[in-house]
This record gives structure tokens, sequence and C-alpha cells, in this order.
């Protein structure tokens, strides 16, 4: 498997940057997939019985419950509010991280630029999320319940906060790294058969290190918000 790319080497893209041209393959895909699901779900009636069969829409629906299920766990009721972020992230990490199980292409978030990309967008947003709820007493939590230790706190809040990021980029970045060179170390020493098991292991770490990157980004969220809200 290695380095080569399909994408790369047709679009005769500088290997430095193929991991752009891959997330924005990505990108155009969810499109796709979005205006597909929303025309065929135009005729409400048509869809209020699941299909027998497995389709888009039922891949859609089953993911989008079992994300909108693990949320409402963690921020109660306003889980809806935040849905769309967290949904979307988790969709975009989930088949970025697919690439990497196809030969020929390569995972953009096996990428350090890519994953700390996607953490900058998650630590904008929950700080967003916290200004728009408590407006400025968001910042007091930084500050601790003891006033005296209050310059203390708030440098640990403040360093903690910076780190989050870091953390989730660090996090998919060396796992996705890790799987896509054992997958393809394997594919080259036995490539018939036992590269069979690796795919099955890489889509299942696919599927875990979006739900990680996504479940921390709800976290995240959560800690952003007035403490009643999450009930």
């Amino acid at each position: 498997m290695g380095h080569f790319s399909w994408l790369g080497h047709l679009l005769h893209i500088d290997h430095h940057y193929v991991h752009v041209a891959h997330a924005a393959l990505i990108a155009l895909l969810m499109l796709l997939l979005g205006l597909i699901v929303r025309i065929r779900l135009r005729n409400t009636e048509k869809h209020l019985v699941p299909a027998s069969k497995l389709s888009l829409i039922n891949i859609f629906e089953v993911a989008c419950e079992g994300l909108l299920t693990l949320m409402e766990g963690i921020l109660g009721h306003e889980a809806k509010r935040y849905f769309p972020f967290v949904a979307s992230l988790f969709i975009f990490i989930f088949l970025n991280n697919l690439l990497g199980v196809i030969p020929g292409f390569l995972p953009p978030t096996d990428n350090f630029n890519t994953t700390f990309a996607l953490g900058i967008a998650v630590f904008v947003y929950f700080n967003y999320v916290g200004l728009k709820t408590q407006g400025l007493a968001y910042l007091k939590h930084f500050m601790g319940p003891v006033i005296f230790l209050a310059p203390l706190m708030l440098v640990v809040e403040i360093i903690g906060v910076f780190v989050r990021p870091l953390s989730l980029a660090l996090r998919l970045a060396g796992n996705m790294t890790g799987d896509h060179m054992v997958l393809g170390i394997f594919s080259d020493l036995v490539p018939v058969v036992v590269p069979v098991v690796f795919l099955a292991l890489g889509v299942f770490v696919s599927f875990i290190q979006a739900f990680v990157f996504s479940l921390l980004s709800t976290i995240y969220v959560g800690l952003s918000l007035p403490h009643e809200e999450h009930h």
C-alpha cells in the first residue's frame, strides 16, 4: 500500500498536499450523500415505515440515532442543538479514516495538519458555545471556586483548554498512522488472505477513532455549558 495515491497521481498533486485532496474528496462525497438523502426524505410519509432492505436512508438513520443517544447521555435535552456539528465531525472523520483501508488512497487523518484543523474547529466551537450560553460568566470557571487561588487556576485552566485541540489531533493522527502502517506492512509481507483480517481491523479502528473524537468533542461542549443545561 505504501504512500501511493491514485488521486495524487491523476491530478499531479505534490505528496505534501495529497491529504488536502483526499479531505476535499470526502467533503464533496458528504455533500452529495446529504443531497441524496434530503431528496429522498422529502416524501416523509413514504419513509415512516423503515425499508426491509439496507439502504442509504437506513444507514444515516442508525448512525444519527446512535450518535444522538450518546450525546443525550452527556448533554441531556440540549443534545439536539449541538448534534449537527458533532455528527458532521463523526461522519467526516470516519469516512476519511476509511480511505486508509482502500488500496490507492490515503487517509487524511493520518496527517497532523488535518487532525489539528479538526481540533481547532472543536476548540473554536466549544468556546463559542460557552460564550453564547453564559456570556462573560463563561470566563469565571477559569478562575476556580476559591478567589485567592484564581491566578493559579487561571493559568492551569487556560493551559488545559488550549491543550485540548492538540490532544485530539495527536490521538487521531497517531492512531491512524499506526493503523495504516500496520496494514501496509502486512499487505506487503503476506499479500493473500492475511490482509483481509487487518482490513476488517482497520474498519473497526476507523470507527472507534471517529467515535472517540466525537465523544471527547461532546464532553468539551458539555463542559462549556451552564450546569443546569445538562439536565
